[in-house]
């Protein structure tokens, strides 16, 4: 029987008493533990990263507005870097980590900048410090030289500095009305020309088989897999575009300095040298080719003299406006009609790209929406490429049909090279205007394949197995292409390359027997170009914007300029503004100073160039419209470190 209680519930049975509760096991402390320093960890990232831009927004809130601090003085450019038709963006992690490329300064902010301090009662001057400027092409350098001039009928004095004057820095420094450099430095031209690099004989002592198929009797960019040295062809077409650049500059410095005497310092500046004592400061004076001898102190105190100085404790710190701040304290004026206008500039690669590269992808996406803004009357597009795969170029130029369907006119201006992919991407175009001194042409096309199966052989390596057709596994890059597949991409090279002739000769209603003539992958200076009937004009942006205009029917006078371009991302422009010379007095250690310094500097990329022309025959494969020879008249890169590890141990000679 059950027992129960007096209100007749039942009893609850004996239990236990209750254990308190048991301690974590490790794992679970373990676990608790590493939650912890995880939460931790994000919390210390996250305050990092606040404190870290806070910081970079206060350094650069509190830095003065450029366009509201445009006072009196000289306007300065620094050119510590190099010219380029659109700067390559700032990679952020180099610029926290210090290691950043060579300055790249747009040849348009240059251009706008002189045109406007013509004009500019603020301006009292133009200071051009070439100390340190690594170049930017024979094309985009005459730009800011006419620019330049100018100033000078404006009756501004322009100054030029520079411990030694290479090719490209006096190119400028011609223009100026004063023309000054350090004791020991001086003026020495070299030149167009030099020698490139020929990897035959590497290639054989390694064991690579490069597999050629092109077509063009110029076309000269496989030649350095193919032999030791340059072939009769590529010398006589060098020869001939070479002779061009090399009058008009001497032509240009000429005309901006009658009175200097170029030749002793071009054909035996040893002998000039000589003949001053050994001083090549006093050589350059005396040859007329620099006015005044003296430090960077005297030259300071001499602008001051011109301009003023905010302290007379410091009579050489003069007055200045740097070109970033009057940059933009002048914007491109928006009055009137749009004209798009549409860098292409680098190589011409697949895919998408920053700027500075060509990306087909990229491109293509700009023009069409060029071609999708109804204010859009006219598309410009401006090349400084020597080409590249044939897939982007293609993909640019349907693109630009869209352009075409819309009734829209397309003109082209070529910079300092506009040749092969570059010239297939303005097949499009109304009208092509181009300068005397731009590269152009090298109409021809190629395509790589290395195999390896003789290196590998060395190791004992070898491949074997079954095929159900011919072209099974091919290219086969460990045993070598056969005959089947060579037929066939060879094939497909000339078919390209009639494609190609037939865009050009079509768009320049030329007979295609004509055109081939002179395309066979050779290369034209302009001057050439025009009488053969591969460019319409000579002129620049100026003269490309007016015949967009004229073609659209609109008053020249009455359109602007407005750029389809990637612009830099908020944190690479913040990171190029922290890291711009605010300070008067920092030197850019990227950019060497001296004639010796920079021709050594120059003469360093060759790691960097050989290093890409191999990257590029091992990647391969595709069929490219490209001008090697080329890219040599585009603004320098500096070269990389990791290029000369990489190329040392491809030689054997390195860990």
């Amino acid at each position: 029987m059950t027992a129960t209680t007096a209100d007749g519930a039942t009893p609850a049975p004996d239990t236990p008493p209750q254990q308190p509760r048991s301690h974590w096991s490790t794992g679970q402390v373990l676990r608790f533990f590493w939650r912890t320093l995880v939460g931790i960890k994000d919390v210390l990232v996250l305050l990092f990263m606040l404190l870290f831009f806070g910081l970079l927004f206060g350094a650069l809130a509190g830095r003065p507005n450029s366009a509201a601090y445009v006072g009196e003085g000289a306007l300065l450019l620094r050119l510590n870097g190099t010219v380029s038709e659109q700067p390559a963006p700032a990679d952020p992690l180099a610029a926290l980590s210090g290691n950043l490329p060579l300055r790249e300064f747009r040849r348009d902010d240059i251009v706008r900048a002189l045109e406007a301090a013509a004009g500019d009662d603020r301006v009292k001057a133009v200071v051009l410090d070439l100390d340190r400027f690594m170049g930017g092409g024979q094309v985009a350098l005459g730009d800011i030289a006419e620019a330049l001039d100018k100033v000078r009928a404006a009756r501004k004095p322009v100054l030029a500095y520079a411990t030694g004057y290479s090719d490209d820095a006096y190119q400028l420094a011609a223009h100026a009305s004063e023309v000054w450099t350090e004791p020991g430095g001086g003026a020495l031209i070299a030149g167009p020309g030099g020698n490139r690099l020929y990897y035959k004989g590497l290639l054989d002592n390694i064991g690579i088989n490069t597999h050629i198929y092109r077509v063009g009797t110029y076309k000269s960019f496989v030649e350095p897999f193919t032999r030791a040295d340059q072939s009769p062809e590529a010398r006589e077409a060098t020869n001939a575009y070479l002779s061009v650049l090399w009058s008009r500059w001497q032509d240009g410095v000429r005309r901006a300095r009658p009175r200097a005497n170029l030749n002793p310092m071009l054909t035996d500046p040893a002998a000039a040298i000589r003949a001053a004592g050994g001083d090549s400061a006093e050589a350059a004076r005396q040859a007329g080719l620099v006015d005044r001898i003296g430090s960077r102190l005297d030259f300071d105190r001499r602008v001051a003299e011109i301009v003023g100085s905010d302290d007379d404790a410091r009579p050489w710190d003069w007055k200045r406006i740097r070109l970033s701040a009057y940059v933009d304290a002048h914007p491109i004026e928006e009055n009137g009609t749009p004209i798009a206008v549409i860098p292409i500039v680098g190589d011409i690669v697949d895919g998408e790209a920053p700027a500075g590269t060509a990306g087909g992808e990229t491109i293509a996406t700009h023009i069409l929406d060029a071609v999708a803004d109804e204010d859009v009357k006219a598309i410009v597009l401006r090349v400084d490429s020597p080409g590249g795969s044939v897939l982007a170029s293609e993909r640019i130029r349907t693109a630009l049909l869209q352009a075409k369907a819309r009734r829209l006119p397309i003109v082209v201006s070529m910079a300092n090279v506009a040749a092969s992919g570059g010239f297939w991407v303005s097949t499009p175009a109304d009208r092509i205007f181009a300068e005397p001194d731009t590269i152009t042409g090298s109409i021809g096309v190629f395509a790589i394949i290395p195999s390896f199966e003789r290196v590998l052989g060395r190791y004992g390596i070898t491949s074997d197995g079954v095929a159900t057709t011919p072209l099974s596994g091919q290219p086969d890059l460990t045993g070598g292409t056969n005959a089947a597949f060579d037929a066939l991409a060879q094939a497909s090279v000339d078919n390209i390359y009639a494609r190609f002739t037939n865009l050009v000769a079509t768009s320049r209603h030329m007979p295609i027997d004509r055109l081939r003539s002179i395309a066979e992958g050779r290369v034209w200076a302009g001057a050439d170009a025009r009488q053969n009937g591969l460019i319409d004009g000579f002129g620049g942006m100026p003269e490309a914007m007016a015949e967009a205009a004229r073609l659209a029917r609109i008053d020249p006078t009455q359109v602007y300029p407005r750029y389809f371009e990637d612009g830099p991302d908020p944190i690479s422009e913040l990171l190029q503004k922290w890291t711009d010379d605010g300070s008067d007095e920092a030197e850019d250690a990227r950019a060497p100073a001296g004639w010796l310094a920079q021709s050594a500097w120059a003469r360093q990329a060759w790691a960097s160039a050989m290093v890409a022309d191999l990257q590029r025959m091992v990647r391969g494969g595709g069929v490219e419209a490209s001008c090697l020879s080329c890219a040599g008249f585009l603004p320098p890169r500096a070269p990389r470190r990791e290029d000369e590890g990489l190329l040392l141990r491809w030689l054997g000679l390195g860990a």
